[in-house]
């Protein structure tokens, strides 16, 4: 029996809501549900109040996900919608994340005060980032300047780069892309030059683990060539054990029946680098970041956890 109504809960920043709408569409092209009969309810999550520390110092990635997460487990919504790259690692118990909407562009972007490129930004300038990741990408490709926290959603970042505060920005091109802000953009990362967090561009959509009509209708939306990346990039994760403090990025590509599979690991300090990349037959999608996630984690010894 089809139910009356269906809930989903989202963050209520302006790109979170973007992204519960587009799961929304999805369901509405793929089901007898009509617009009316899906709702999309606002959460507040501690990520999104406190904006002065990095995620790592009060909780982690789970601050954007916890209370919509619980909102879940109480039967007060039926399905949450996160960015998977700010969900952690580890499955929350009861609970299923295994649905994506097709991948958007997981590239990153800078957007520079002056409009420069990075290559170009003078010695001394200030780069606006949250991520320990990032910020070790970043020194590699560019000595003498200095990454500085930013925090907040992507219009508070875009006012304190006009500011003045900060010299440039490294964002998602995904979200850029979702808000229609890609004029603000001065310049687009290869995968290879800065290779994105795990997940960063895929649309999670999660329910409860025994709510079986909800797992059909997800079913319908999951993209498959997307499920096999985020798998694949998210069991590094997983074998890293990371946390907002790991900085690490997995990147996964399907092509012709193969799917390659790039990571990279800083240790805590970011002096020092782990890359690996793996390639096999798309149907090893489910073990190649664990092999990958292994390997990094015996080359680092270990240095990239306090």
């Amino acid at each position: 029996m089809k139910k009356e109504k269906i809930i989903i809960g989202s963050r209520g920043s302006k790109l979170a809501l973007i992204y519960a709408q587009k799961v929304k569409n999805k369901i509405l092209e793929n089901s007898q549900f009509h617009e009316d009969e899906i709702i999309i309810k606002e959460i507040i999550t501690k990520g999104d109040q406190v904006q002065d520390k990095r995620l790592s110092e009060v909780g982690g990635k789970g601050l954007f996900s916890k209370n919509i997460e619980k909102e879940l487990l109480e039967d007060n919504i039926d399905i949450a919608v996160h960015a998977l790259k700010d969900m952690p690692a580890i499955e929350t118990k009861g609970l299923l994340s295994n649905f994506f909407l097709k991948r958007n562009d997981p590239r990153e972007i800078l957007i520079s005060r002056n409009g420069v490129k990075l290559e170009e930004l003078k010695d001394k300038s200030i780069i606006g980032t949250s991520s320990y990741r990032r910020e070790f990408q970043i020194n590699r490709l560019k000595e003498n300047v200095s990454c500085k926290l930013i925090r907040g959603n992507v219009d508070t970042r875009l006012r304190k780069l006009k500011e003045g505060l900060y010299d440039a920005i490294i964002l998602s091109l995904a979200g850029i892309k979702s808000l229609e802000l890609e004029t603000e953009i001065t310049q687009i990362f290869l995968t290879n030059e800065i290779i994105p967090s795990a997940g960063q561009g895929i649309i999670c959509a999660q329910c409860k683990e025994n709510n079986f009509s909800i797992i059909d209708l997800l079913n319908k939306i999951n993209d498959p060539d997307t499920y096999k990346c985020a798998i694949a990039e998210r069991d590094i994760l997983k074998i890293l054990e990371g946390d907002c403090e790991t900085a690490v990025g997995a990147h996964a590509v399907l092509k012709n029946n193969e799917i390659a599979l790039e990571a990279e690991l800083f240790s805590l300090d970011g002096k020092k680098r782990y890359f690996e990349k793996e390639k096999r037959s798309i149907n090893e999608f489910d073990k190649i970041g664990l092999e990958i996630g292994k390997i990094l984690k015996d080359k680092s010894n270990g240095d990239y956890k306090k």
